[in-house]
């Protein structure tokens, strides 16, 4: 049928399309041939695969992807497609060696794929930048460690800027923010600014702590747990397992997600043979409510209004309350503002932003009202918005109805997406120095540290932009990718005095040079660590705020390769010199002495870590809103009334044709880290940019499957940010919503579109509308239906 000629879908064709377009659970034979695939391709010879059943398990590695919780009985495959494949990624045997860099300069490997960029494998030796030749040259350890030291002493400390991502482990970032206090800044930003700050806010100013409640052992104990922005079988599939025993023994399972994903509709067990040869699934989610982006906020209101609306009938009939009172009186503060703020908003205004009907939030009320103990999981669904922190504290509210903090089975759990995101701020990886424990430092070490605020993500890059970052220390991080705006923040980091990249793999951040650059190879936590002479060992912090050892079990890459600790010590014993406190070298002879020290900064969690790391199950951090102390400022939970429905009200439509864009990863993908350009959950094969529309807004605008389409930005600063050869692709996602891969639709995400409190960027609502449309006639029978990857159309301009 011709263009503007086609008929409506009935929903009867929907639900068939539904059903057909991934009819797999997640898990299952799809998930063990991709995790053959990567290690075919990878070329992990047999003896390496025997890695993976020492994955999270006590005598071996905590996994490098995610944080999920690493049981006290483990699986006996305790790793999932994610893992496998990140474990597959790090043990290749491919090198990026001094070879490879003198075959390729590094203006010709900027028109590499980023994917193409790690494949090339394992870094093996310290290289600097060499503007004469174009290439990256090797350096010897010490050479490079003198030099970056002197540069950074000729540097103001507040202009420069030490970042990690979630991969560092806990000893590796009490040392490096350490070392970036005694040098002189508190500018230490990490992943977290990213993804879950919001969260770190709001859970304190509403119970007091930053980080869930929840341990796996509440999953045998709760009755209800709830989705909220967070696709399980793509970033966390390890936590499958609970949610498929918990709906064995009946648990209802209650998602908002605007996209319908395979992981929270069904899973089949790779590990069962049951799930795998008849095949079998578990269906995961009872109730699945596709709410518009955005629209969390007021479908948790819309629940809080039914769970209220039926206490305050059941008062009136003498019967039982729905609210747990005597938790409300004695625990919280601000029930009553919150309570008319709920009473007063009308079912039409919830219905409209959230996207949903009433009766489906009515559905879920009914579910959480005669629930004794309920979990409340989510992710960057809901922090990554203007109002980010607010969600997280509505997640908070309801759970606060009906006393669901503070007992079994209950309590909000976000969902962390890196190793050990979490455990660094629990060791002071944190720009605001209200939060570090400075005054222990400063007894400690006998040095002032600095008490200014320093930098966080966004504010680097701001800085950066105003010229006022001069230099970068980057531990593991692929800044100029994962950052948002990334036509404009590129070019200022080719501008840096110094950039320094600690990192396994190569990757665009390396080669987007500064005056002086250096790439420095570390040890994946996956091998083994002989600094010192010997076998060391280092830890993490998991999800569910418990500590674990892990124990590298792979040779190194290359025997040039050091550890996190090693090249830290390294940086600060070149740059402090005479102004350091701290043998470094000794603490590279041992790490005990570094944990022995994380004792005396935090004994209430660390004392005596040293004997109890390797406890099964991990070692249990001590949170106070565990047992209903809360470390708030009126000393109680507290209730908020929030600013407004929509979690982006400064970002609203201004224009009938616009959309509303989230990005999202792949199944083959981990943060910026591509394993290869499929999603196999969503059907996308060979590309990633692509962007993932409803059918009938695809109608509205004559766009059919395959066409390749611009999208711009709508925003008033006077800058052009568009993203064009998108593939159009038709997905079950609510109508005026749409969504993109990260960090392909990076260019596109303003820097100044941030959570309020957080300053996490709004990636998950971008207004945007569509300005081009080519025809996939117009580009020849040979053409790849879902658009080029090699060098993505991003363009921003004034």
């Amino acid at each position: 049928m011709a263009k503007g000629q086609r008929s409506k879908e009935t929903p009867q064709a929907r639900e068939s399309r539904r059903t057909s377009e991934y009819p797999y659970a997640s898990g299952g034979w799809g998930s063990l041939k991709a995790v053959t695939r990567i290690l075919v391709k990878e070329k992990v010879a047999l003896k390496d695969m025997s890695l993976l059943p020492l994955q999270n398990k006590p005598e071996g590695f905590m996994c490098v992807s995610c944080s999920w919780a690493k049981p006290a009985r483990p699986h006996a495959f305790e790793f999932c497609e994610s893992g496998a494949k990140a474990t597959a990624w790090d043990t290749t045997p491919k090198r990026a060696d001094r070879e490879f860099f003198a075959a390729h300069s590094v203006t010709e490997l900027m028109q590499w794929h980023d994917h193409d960029l790690e494949e090339a494998g394992r870094l093996t030796e310290p290289m600097r930048y060499d503007a004469a030749t174009d290439h990256l040259v090797p350096v010897s350890w010490e050479e490079a460690f003198e030099s970056i030291g002197a540069e950074l002493r000729g540097l103001d400390p507040k202009g420069v800027v030490f970042y990690t991502s979630g991969r560092a482990s806990l000893e590796a970032s009490y040392m490096l923010q350490l070392f970036a206090r005694m040098y002189g800044t508190n500018n230490l930003p990490d992943s977290s600014n990213m993804c879950h700050e919001s969260t770190s806010v709001g859970l304190k100013e509403a119970i007091g702590v930053g980080v869930g409640t929840i341990g796996l052992d509440d999953f045998d104990t709760t009755d209800l747990m709830f989705f909220f922005g967070q696709n399980v079988g793509t970033n966390s599939p390890r936590m499958l397992h609970q949610l498929q025993d918990a709906r064995r023994r009946g648990v209802p399972i209650i998602t908002f997600n605007p996209l319908r994903e395979p992981g929270l509709v069904a899973f089949a067990n790779p590990q069962s043979p049951h799930d795998m040869l008849l095949p079998a699934n578990t269906q995961i989610s009872t109730q699945y409510h596709q709410l518009r982006v955005g629209g969390d906020t007021a479908a948790i209101t819309g629940i809080c209004k039914a769970v209220i609306e039926a206490h305050d009938k059941a008062v009136s009939l003498g019967q039982p309350p729905v609210l747990d009172l005597v938790f409300i009186e004695a625990h919280t503060k601000g029930f009553d503002e919150f309570a008319h703020f709920v009473r007063e908003t009308g079912w039409d205004a919830i219905e409209r932003e959230s996207g949903l009907q009433r009766v489906a939030l009515e559905a879920a009320a009914r579910e959480y009202s005669v629930a004794n103990a309920v979990i409340v999981h989510y992710g960057m669904g809901l922090t990554q918005h203007r109002l980010g922190v607010q969600n997280v504290r509505m997640i908070c509210n309801l759970l606060f109805l009906r006393g669901n903090i503070g007992r079994p089975g209950a309590g909000p759990s976000p969902v962390r997406g890196h190793s050990n995101v979490q455990g660094q701020r629990t060791v002071g990886i944190t720009e605001k120095p209200e939060l570090a424990p400075l005054d222990e430092l400063a007894k400690q070490f006998n040095f002032e540290p600095p008490r200014d605020k320093g930098f966080n993500t966004v504010e680097a890059f701001e800085a950066m932009l105003e010229g006022t970052v001069k230099a970068v220390v980057n531990f593991g991080g692929n800044l100029v990718r994962s950052v948002p705006d990334r036509n404009r923040t590129q070019p200022a980091w080719a501008n840096l005095q110094l950039a320094v990249n600690v990192a396994t793999k190569l990757n665009r951040s390396h080669l987007v040079h500064a005056k002086t650059t250096y790439v420095l190879p570390c040890l994946s936590r996956i091998e083994i660590d002989r600094t010192g002479g010997h076998e060391q060992f280092v830890s993490m912090e998991d999800s569910t705020a418990r500590f674990h050892g892990s124990r590298g079990v792979a040779e190194p890459a290359a025997p040039t390769v050091r550890s996190e600790p090693f090249i830290i010590a390294g940086l600060a014993r070149a740059t402090l010199r005479e102004r350091s406190t701290v043998d470094w070298e000794d603490w590279c002879a041992d790490y005990a002495r570094v944990r022995t020290e994380m004792g005396k900064t935090w004994p209430a969690m660390f004392a005596g870590f040293e004997s109890s790391m390797w406890t099964p199950g991990g070692v249990v951090r001590p949170l106070p809103a565990r047992e209903r102390t809360w470390k708030t400022k009126s000393g109680k939970a507290e209730f908020m009334v929030p600013e407004a429905l929509s979690e982006d009200p400064d970002m609203n439509e201004r224009e009938p044709d616009a959309l509303r864009l989230m990005s999202l990863r792949a199944d083959g993908q981990f943060n910026t880290t591509l394993y290869s350009l499929d999603d196999r959950f969503r059907g996308v094969k060979g590309s990633r940019m692509v962007v993932l529309m409803n059918r009938d807004d695809m109608e509205a605008r004559d766009i059919e499957e395959g066409d390749r389409v611009t999208l711009r930005t709508i925003a008033d600063d006077g800058v052009v940010r568009e993203v064009a050869g998108l593939a159009a692709k038709p997905y079950d996602i609510p109508r005026g919503c749409a969504a993109g891969y990260y960090p392909e639709c990076n260019p596109l995400l303003p820097l100044w579109h941030y959570a309020k409190e957080s300053k996490v960027p709004g990636a998950k609502s971008i207004p945007v509308r569509v300005v081009a449309i080519e025809p996939k006639s117009a580009r020849g029978s040979g053409s790849d239906s879902a658009g080029s990857d090699k060098l993505p159309g991003a363009t921003a301009s004034h």
